[in-house]
């Protein structure tokens, strides 16, 4: 496995590795649909998060809807589902852009990780933690790092043994230590999330249907 060679550089990386079963990215064709699962998964458990997506599935006879189904799709009916007004309206916004200006994945292949951040926060109720999800588990980009996410930052203090009470100094030494795993820092977090168990829930949403 390739990239197991070049993270195994790292000698603190490699004991990480020795126990690890190797990965592989999945690239999912309905970018829409992955976008909203994510919104609709933030701040849940795994758990939670899973029932709210199939009742949104069940809302299309457990389908995948198309972004016109999801826009005419009562408000209320929508919210019904578990939803906050904020993600509601989140999830609408979603599906009103890919009607405006299209996020297919053909369309977002052509673009490398900045553009594409750039592209989709331009949605409201998108981040750039949102975006880079999507670069890792639904557009299969290998050199994604995600610098904000907790779960790497906690990971990264407890495996290098850093000093988090600066916050700007901290992350100077992620992005450091990080640059190390280029081209393959997608599998570098997915490796930290599974070594302190906390992948986020994003990637744990099955999607149906495909």
């Amino acid at each position: 496995m390739h990239y197991k060679e070049h993270l195994s550089k790292d000698r603190k990386f490699k004991k990480l590795l020795e126990a690890a079963q190797p990965h592989k990215l999945k690239i999912r064709k309905n970018i829409c649909n992955y976008l909203c699962a994510s919104i609709m998964s933030q701040q849940l458990s795994t758990k939670v998060a899973t029932v709210i997506h199939n009742r949104f599935l069940a809302l299309y006879g457990g389908k995948e809807p198309t972004a016109q189904q999801i826009l005419d799709m009562p408000f209320e009916k929508l919210r019904g589902i578990g939803m906050s007004n904020a993600k509601t309206n989140y999830v609408k916004n979603v599906a009103q852009f890919e009607i405006e200006f299209g996020m297919d994945h053909k369309k977002l292949h052509k673009m490398d990780n900045e553009e594409v951040i750039v592209y989709l926060t331009q949605i409201k109720g998108v981040g750039r933690w949102t975006v880079e999800m999507l670069l890792m588990f639904a557009l299969g980009r290998e050199d994604v790092f995600a610098i904000d996410d907790l779960g790497i930052q906690n990971a990264m203090i407890k495996l290098y043994k850093l000093d988090n009470s600066d916050k700007k100094k901290l992350k100077k030494e992620l992005l450091r230590i990080s640059s190390k795993w280029s081209p393959y820092r997608t599998y570098a977090c997915k490796h930290l999330w599974e070594w302190k168990d906390n992948t986020p829930v994003v990637k744990k949403i099955k999607e149906k249907n495909k």
